[in-house]
C-alpha cells in the first residue's frame, strides 16, 4: 500500500469512525421510534378478552436527549394505536451526568395527563426514580417524588398495588410492583422495595393477571398464576449486535434483555425503552413504543 492508498483509507475509516459516533450518539437516540408489536393469548387467559395495551418505558426525560417536546410526540405516537390501556414502566428522568438540564418532575407528568384509552393509564416507578430522591434514599421507603407528581396528576402508580378492571365486560387483573433495587445500602449493593406476595394476594379471583415490574429480573420469582408479565429497566442493553447486548443491567444477562421471553411456561415481555441511561447512546437498540395485543 503506497502513502496516497494509505491516507484514502485512512479517511474512510475515520469517516466511518465518525458516521457510527453521530448514528449512536445523535440519530438512533435522538431520532428514531419504532413501534414493536406482539401478539399473543397468554396461558390462564379469559377465552373472547381481547386488549391492546401500549407500553411506554424508560423514557429518561433531559435535555437534549429526550425533552418534554420529543416526550410530548411520543405520546401523540401512543394515543394514535389507540390502545384500551397506557403502562408506564418507569425511569422518568435521566440521572447520568451527559445533560445540558433537568426536565422538572410535574413537566413529565402534566404531559402524560394527554395519553388516552379506554381503561385509562397506569405506572410503576423505576430504579432511577428511587435514586434521584434524596428523601426517599433518607428514610428507604416512598412514596417518590416522582409517584407524587403522577398521582397529583392523576394517574395511578402500581407501586405495590393491584387494581381490578374490565373490557368488554370481561374481567382482570393489573399488578405492579416497586423496583428492587431502589435503595442505595452502598458498595454497590442495593435493596428492593418490592413487595410480590403482599400484591398478588390483593387479587380476590380467578381472572388473568398482567403484572408490570420495571426490572425483568423479578421474572424469575413470577408465579404461574400471572398470565403476563411486562418490564422495561434494560434498554435492550442500549447496543445491541445481532440480538446481543455487551452489557445488560440485569443479574441474568442477556437472558432477560429484550423481547418476549417463555419459562417454564411463563411469559416476559422486556421493552427496549425509549431513552438512554449511563451513556447518551443506541445503536442497534432504537427506542421503541410497544405494542401488545392480548388475546
Amino acid at each position: 500500500m503506497n502513502r496516497r492508498s494509505f491516507m484514502k483509507w485512512l479517511s474512510r475509516l475515520a469517516l466511518t469512525g465518525l458516521a457510527t459516533v453521530t448514528y449512536g450518539f445523535i440519530i438512533e437516540p435522538g431520532l428514531r421510534l419504532r413501534t414493536t408489536t406482539y401478539a399473543l393469548t397468554p396461558p390462564r387467559w379469559t377465552p373472547g378478552l381481547k386488549l391492546r395495551i401500549v407500553v411506554l418505558a424508560d423514557p429518561h426525560l433531559t435535555v437534549p436527549y429526550m425533552t418534554v417536546g420529543r416526550w410530548e410526540r411520543i405520546i401523540a405516537a401512543a394515543n394514535a394505536i389507540k390502545p384500551d390501556l397506557h403502562l408506564l414502566l418507569g425511569d422518568y428522568f435521566a440521572t447520568h451526568r451527559y445533560q445540558l438540564a433537568r426536565v422538572p418532575i410535574d413537566d413529565c407528568s402534566k404531559a402524560v395527563t394527554a395519553l388516552q384509552a379506554s381503561l385509562g393509564t397506569y405506572a410503576v416507578c423505576g430504579n432511577h426514580d428511587w435514586w434521584m430522591d434524596r428523601n426517599a434514599q433518607k428514610l428507604k421507603k416512598g412514596p417518590t417524588a416522582v409517584q407524587v407528581s403522577l398521582e397529583k396528576f392523576g394517574i395511578p402508580v402500581l407501586e405495590n398495588k393491584a387494581v381490578r378492571l374490565e373490557n368488554g365486560g370481561m374481567p382482570f387483573w393489573l399488578t405492579g410492583t416497586a423496583s428492587i433495587v431502589a435503595i442505595y445500602k452502598g458498595r454497590g449493593l442495593f435493596e428492593g422495595r418490592d413487595d410480590l406476595p403482599g400484591t398478588l394476594a390483593q387479587v380476590t379471583d380467578d381472572a388473568p393477571i398482567i403484572h408490570i415490574a420495571h426490572e425483568p429480573d423479578l421474572f424469575v420469582d413470577m408465579p404461574e398464576r400471572v398470565s403476563l408479565t411486562v418490564s422495561g429497566h434494560t434498554h435492550g442493553g442500549q447496543v445491541r449486535l445481532f440480538g446481543y447486548s455487551p452489557v445488560v443491567p440485569s443479574s441474568y444477562g442477556n437472558r432477560f434483555a429484550y423481547g418476549h421471553v417463555v419459562e417454564e411456561g411463563r411469559h416476559l415481555i422486556v421493552s427496549g425503552g425509549l431513552g438512554c441511561s449511563t451513556l447518551p447512546v443506541r445503536f442497534g437498540s432504537p427506542p421503541e413504543i410497544v405494542v401488545l395485543e392480548l388475546g
